[in-house]
């Protein structure tokens, strides 16, 4: 029988040499105090070379893809105990329960509004851009249309039955639920009996600043996770798959680079009267992390370093909406990507939409965006229940398959930056935003420096 691990270092030796070359040139740049976002914009760099050589050469990338997958599995190990720990800890600081009602509605009213102004982008891209005209391509054989939940499924699984199962695999809505019920428990209880409840604020607060550290630990693997992870997603595509669906990937970035730009950048100008220039520079971080991962909840411990240290908004504001929108704010997954998706099916198919079905188009998008909240692959179901929604062929979701990974970037990306964006505009409405701080040079490092 052959041996594995000999196999393994013949065919992958290549990449674990250059991993380990390249980890050695990030590491001696932050010994020599190279800033930390420098040193990820380089790791990417490196990492779409190296992508792009591998690909050229029929190399394979399995050892460089290793250590992106250890890095994505480190992150996600944060996941659980930091959502759990923040929502209790924010909303059991609150002395007030009629707050916690006013920030949910304000954070809920901007998820779904910029998911809605996301869809009427994606939408008129899309008709501009024609993405599906002249197309000819092949459904897969083995393709199976994924079952959209029904309603009622959707809500029971919402509902926190055993939370430490929930917890065991991975479902995100139903522990923040639990957390959410303990929170107001240990406010009432405070507020007749404060002694009773000390000890428990005082352990959540140890916690909260334990997993701070430990947060900023894994941060300081980033660069290298970047390089990692580019690199193999870069060699994984070669240039046929980007030929022939090449009008699919350039209108949906058009359209999640307006919503970023116009809408991200238009709302942080005109509602919470900031730089956008200044804004987008503190959350680059969030968008490189939410790009190369192409997970909202594996960027949740970065995002909300970044909503707090660099942002400057308050801890319990951060550690509400920050979770929240991991899990169901989804500008790019709910709103741009359903509406390409069903424009490029329709001049697959032939077929004809009218004005009736682009208003359903954008309803049922905003309302599907609620519905997959903590249901896996958010893009994916509401991009189904959209082309049901217009009696479209379900194909068209895997006839775009090929490229979806590439354009899961982006739509990641813009997700998590419309959860900082919301962070800062509900900040600033309940004067829990340092402006002062926001507005200093001093802090671009903040949280970077010291990793």
């Amino acid at each position: 029988m052959d041996n594995n691990l000999l196999s393994a270092i013949e065919t992958n030796w290549y990449g674990f040499v250059a991993s380990i070359f390249v980890f050695a040139i990030l590491f001696l740049l932050a010994r020599k105090r190279i800033g930390f976002g420098t040193r990820v914009l380089i790791g990417l760099g490196i990492g779409l070379i190296a992508g792009i050589f591998f690909q050229y050469f029929d190399l394979e990338t399995k050892a460089i893809s290793t250590f992106g997958s250890i890095y994505v599995s480190l992150i996600r190990m944060l996941v659980i105990p930091l959502v759990f720990v923040l929502v209790l800890n924010s909303i059991s600081s609150l002395t007030n329960l009629e707050y916690l009602r006013k920030i949910g509605i304000k954070t809920f009213a901007w998820f779904l509004g910029t998911t809605g102004i996301a869809s009427i982008i994606g939408l008129s891209v899309a008709l501009l851009f024609n993405p599906g005209q002249g197309i000819q391509q092949d459904v897969p054989a083995d393709f199976a249309a994924r079952e959209i939940p029904t309603f009622s499924q959707v809500i029971l699984d919402l509902v926190p039955s055993n939370p430490v199962n929930e917890a065991a695999t991975g479902k995100v809505v139903p522990l923040l639920i639990f957390a959410i019920f303990l929170a107001v428990a240990i406010i009432k209880i405070g507020s007749k009996k404060p002694e009773a409840v000390k000890p428990v604020r005082d352990l959540i607060e140890s916690l909260t600043l334990i997993l701070h550290q430990v947060v900023k630990f894994i941060i300081r693997l980033t660069p290298y996770g970047v390089f990692a992870l580019i690199a193999g997603i870069t060699a994984r595509y070669g240039w046929e798959t980007l030929q022939e669906l090449g009008s699919v990937i350039i209108t949906s970035y058009v359209a999640m680079i307006i919503h970023f730009v116009l809408i991200f950048g238009g709302l942080v100008l005109l509602v919470a009267k900031v730089n956008p220039i200044r804004f987008f520079r503190k959350v680059y971080p969030t968008i490189t992390v939410a790009f190369t991962t192409r997970s909202s909840y594996a960027t949740l411990p970065v995002n909300l370093e970044v909503i707090t240290k660099r942002l400057h908004v308050s801890p319990r504001i951060a550690s509400f909406i920050a979770p929240l929108g991991a899990s169901v704010n989804f500008n790019a997954c709910g709103g741009i990507w359903p509406a390409i998706v069903s424009v490029f099916t329709a001049q697959v198919f032939g077929i004809d939409l009218n004005w009736t079905d682009y208003i359903t188009l954008v309803l049922v998008s905003i309302i599907s965006s609620i519905g997959v909240a903590g249901v896996p692959g958010p893009a994916v179901i509401s991009t189904t229940v959209v082309l049901t929604a217009l009696g479209l062929p379900l194909e068209g979701i895997a006839i775009v398959a090929g490229v979806e990974a590439l354009i899961d970037m982006g739509r990641t990306a813009v997700n998590a930056t419309g959860t900082a964006v919301t962070a800062l505009l509900v900040a600033n409405s309940e004067g829990e935003f340092d402006r002062e701080a926001f507005n200093s040079n001093d802090d671009d490092d903040i949280l970077l420096s010291t990793v």
